[in-house]
């Protein structure tokens, strides 16, 4: 297989798979078996997917969910999503260039009746969410059908190597999300009350109380649902500025999806738009993947992601740049580099501060929007429905797994099935796990220097607790019965003193843990250090900077020791010898050098106008500033004059967009006029609807 294909992770083991012969413009290609052609795509370096029909300008993938349509390709000659399509041996693969061309007429078709199916409850989306709420239900022998567009189970779980924060007595916190994915998809398989529809999506709801769904992406299928739960999940936020829509300018959940689940390398050097979560640990998934990250732009002075996962990047050698923004993504068919600039007071670039660093991909985590539109139809239609998840309010998977647990069983309660009571305490802990990061306090070093313990370099205030329950004497603790509050060593007796199990420093998922050793040599303790990169690159005897919480570097220290254990789930333990003096700020091993991040001699300005606000129909924000300087509120003129909005996303990914130019602009929201929806909330073959024979051919009509 060519040199993209990630064959050596220090999380995730690839599996053998059937070679697939495909070709791409002619040339023949080796697929594997059950990978999307978005993936087969990119592991053989190929990056521009289609060219749009009104400018000529390349096109890549931007979602990697389906949400768009940026990966389009020809596959046997038809239009389909290459993050969503399946390979298939003998595939004729072309990049759509121009308007497709319908194929010729091939006489007449045959049109079966459309199935129409009754279930209990529906459930949209097989996430977090959506899983958890399935068992709940299919524990009670309750009727489901979920239904998930991907082709397997588990949604931005199969995507999440790192382990899970939160509780580990309620959601699995200290474990892996693939793991937890796994976990949950076997514990629903159990129930022989429930189905699973893969590659399956729900395409509308409709006022006679029917869901339409596209059935293995060929056959289309009306539900009747008594219940319908929706766990659709968010999309990511898009963002305006110049070169925003080069190939390489991609969602930060669409480079987890080729690497992380079809383990592809898919970039050469990265760049970070947004210092929320999703931002921060793909920087971390970039590292573990051999992925150089040049840095990470965040507007605010703060990001709003958690410390522990920007300390994280910082101590492994990334630079986050607070208070900056992206001027413009650079380069002619793909990204060659981005330049960036800080912020002042008033939001505006600081002139004689910008930057350029070369790049070939630029990540944009710039926050989520709930796919609601299931939820908000079915109530205008009278359909009992609940959601949960980000569907409900964007939050953690782990607030995603719990939230799903209690609607599971408000619906089993709503059905009049038993359900129990379901404890106000657990509502507690929902918002618990949907809280924000609380305060950030200052870091406390441990006042000990003898014996063996633990330092906690947790500063601020999230809903974690996996070090308190692995301590097999009671050692780190809560201050009180709240997850969210820091924990605390507490020095006992010398009877019940730490042990140096290590067990905290391995579970701790912002790996912020470390144990120091005084008991062989109190001037040079032993700092274990936790690490979850290749095993084959670092060995004892190795020389390695280390870096305090905030990423700045104590010196240089020999590596003592390395120890890769099964029971401690992938994550490496680094022992190294280290001055008193520094043993206790310790906590981490740069794994980037300074030279993978320094910025070019002099910034690249971009001066072409395509700043993109639609990227299906390429509409820039100049267009539509004008329009609305002009005095038009109504989104449908906008759309009448531009055709913003008129695209294959169904406007999901644009409209956002045009109101932020709305607010940009003065005008107030009472002033906006908002357009329909579209009926349908996503885009399907007119054959596949109309209910053509799925056996006269392709199945994707015409």
């Amino acid at each position: 297989m060519p040199g993209f294909r990630i064959d050596r992770h220090p999380i995730l083991t690839p599996l053998p798979a059937e070679a697939v012969p495909v070709t791409w413009k002619g040339r023949p290609l080796q697929a594997k078996a059950g990978e999307t052609i978005a993936a087969a795509l990119f592991a053989h370096g190929e990056r521009t997917f289609s060219f749009h029909p009104k400018d000529h300008a390349p096109q890549g993938i931007f979602c990697a969910n389906g949400q768009c349509a940026q990966c389009l390709v020809l596959a046997d000659g038809l239009p389909v999503k290459a993050c969503m399509e399946l390979v298939r041996p003998g595939m004729r693969l072309e990049p759509v260039d121009g308007l497709p061309v319908l194929p010729r007429d091939a006489g007449p078709v045959s049109v079966r009746p459309v199935e129409e199916i009754g279930v209990e409850v529906l459930v949209i989306g097989g996430g977090p969410a959506g899983l958890s709420a399935a068992i709940e239900l299919g524990r009670r022998g309750i009727g489901v059908l979920v239904l998930d567009d991907k082709h397997r189970l588990g949604g931005k779980l199969v995507l999440q190597t790192h382990r899970f924060f939160g509780s580990a007595e309620a959601v699995y916190a200290g474990t892996r999300g693939i793991d937890i994915a796994t976990k949950l998809e076997n514990e629903l398989r159990t129930f022989p009350s429930v189905e699973i529809w893969l590659q399956s999506a729900a395409l509308a709801v409709f006022s006679d109380g029917r869901v339409g769904v596209l059935k293995d992406g060929r056959l289309y299928v009306k539900v009747r649902p008594e219940v319908v739960l929706v766990a659709a999940g968010a999309r990511e936020k898009s963002l305006v500025f110049p070169g925003n829509t080069l190939p390489g300018v991609y969602g930060a959940g669409a480079f987890q999806t080729i690497v992380n689940r079809d383990l592809v390398r898919s970039s050469e050097r990265l760049f970070i738009v947004g210092g929320g979560n999703v931002g921060l640990i793909a920087g971390y998934h970039a590292l573990q993947a051999g992925i150089p990250v040049v840095g990470l732009v965040e507007a605010l002075p703060e990001c709003s992601g958690y410390k522990v996962h920007e300390d994280k990047l910082r101590r492994f050698g990334v630079p986050v740049y607070t208070s900056h923004t992206i001027l413009s993504a650079n380069g002619t068919d793909a990204v060659e580099s981005v330049t960036i600039a800080r912020l002042d007071e008033q939001w505006k670039p600081v002139a004689g501060t910008e930057r350029t660093f070369a790049c070939d991909t630029v990540l944009i985590a710039v926050g989520l929007d709930p796919v609601d539109e299931f939820y908000d139809k079915a109530r205008e239609f009278g359909l009992r429905v609940f959601a949960a998840g980000d569907a409900e309010e964007i939050a953690e998977a782990s607030a995603a797994i719990f939230s799903g647990k209690i609607r599971g069983m408000e619906i089993a309660r709503a059905l009049g099935r038993e359900a129990g009571e379901i404890s106000p305490s657990w509502y507690a802990t929902a918002e618990i796990l949907k809280s924000r990061p609380g305060k950030t306090v200052p870091e406390k070093i441990p006042d000990e220097e003898s014996g063996v313990f633990p330092v906690l370099h947790c500063v601020q205030e999230i809903p974690c607790d996996p070090c308190t329950t692995v301590c097999s004497r009671g050692l780190i603790r809560l201050l009180s019965d709240d997850i969210r509050d820091l924990p605390v060593y507490e020095a006992p007796d010398p009877e019940k003193a730490c042990t140096g199990c290590e067990k905290c420093v391995a579970v701790c998922p912002g790996l912020a843990v470390t144990l120091v050793d005084y008991r062989k040599d109190a001037e040079h303790p032993t700092v274990t250090i936790p690490y979850e990169f290749l095993r084959r690159t670092i060995e004892t005897g190795d020389r390695v900077a280390v870096l305090d919480t905030e990423g700045a570097e104590l010196g240089e220290v020999e590596v003592t020791g390395v120890r890769a254990v099964k029971a401690n789930d992938r994550t490496i333990l680094v022992k190294v010898r280290a001055p008193r003096a520094v043993a206790k700020r310790i906590a981490g091993i740069r794994v980037q050098e300074d030279e993978a991040v320094k910025p070019l001699d002099r910034y690249v300005e971009r001066t072409t106008d395509d700043t993109f606000v639609c990227r299906c129909e390429r509409v820039t924000a100049g267009q539509i500033r004008a329009l609305i300087r002009d005095g038009l509120r109504d989104i449908s003129e906008i759309k009448a004059v531009t055709r913003a909005g008129m695209g294959s996303c169904g406007a999901k990914t644009c409209t956002p967009l045009v109101r932020r130019l709305f607010r940009e602009e003065g005008v107030p929201e009472s002033e906006i006029v908002d357009q329909p929806k579209r009926p349908l909330f996503m885009e399907v073959p007119l054959g596949v609807f109309a209910g053509t024979d799925e056996s006269g051919g392709d199945g994707h009509g015409a």
